[in-house]
């Protein structure tokens, strides 16, 4: 991806790297340029200033998104390790490391479920709602002023069609695990 300083628009939009790739390589399919190239580069954007953002608030981006889902789960805020792992498509070994840091800073505590099954129930404490209520009204205004530009109906047609969009090479590329695989 090319990369360019942030305060500019891109000095090399995905027009001129299709074009590009036409004379350079005449018939080769850049008709997906258009569009990829765009959302790497916004997707790089908006991890970037969420970064920031998060480093102004104190909280990582791996701690945000475990509390995150934690709180989105509603009353009593408890999920098992294995649905956190499926809600933020991160390994179990990665909700392990991130529930052991979580429970170090206070934030959420683990038990075993009293049902004589061996799940780990993960839940919010009283300092790791409290984080969580702080920061994500900031994280969510700061998104919503960046895509401030689109009126509300592009933002409903936009995120409508990257779904379907997402949904469908979920699929292509979960349908093609080989192809998935030389991807990498």
């Amino acid at each position: 991806m090319d990369s360019y300083p942030l305060d500019q628009a891109s000095p090399y939009p995905a027009s001129a790297i299709a074009d590009a790739w036409q004379r350079e390589r005449p018939g080769a399919p850049t008709d997906s340029i258009g569009i990829v190239t765009p959302l790497w580069r916004l997707a790089k954007l908006f991890a970037d200033d969420r970064r920031r953002l998060l480093t102004e608030l104190g909280v990582d981006p791996a701690t945000l998104d475990l509390l995150s889902v934690l709180r989105r789960a509603g009353t009593p805020y408890e999920l098992t390790t294995r649905q956190l792992a499926e809600r933020t498509l991160v390994t179990a070994g990665a909700i392990s490391q991130r529930v052991a840091r979580g429970e170090q800073a206070g934030l959420v505590e683990r038990r075993t479920r009293t049902d004589g099954s061996r799940a780990v129930v993960v839940s919010l404490t009283d300092a790791g709602h409290a984080l969580i209520e702080r920061t994500v009204d900031q994280v969510l205004s700061r998104e919503s002023e960046l895509v401030s530009s689109l009126t509300p109906t592009e933002r409903d047609l936009l995120a409508s069609k990257l779904q379907l969009l997402l949904d469908d090479v979920t699929d292509r590329v979960a349908s093609d695990p080989a192809k998935a695989a030389r991807g990498r």
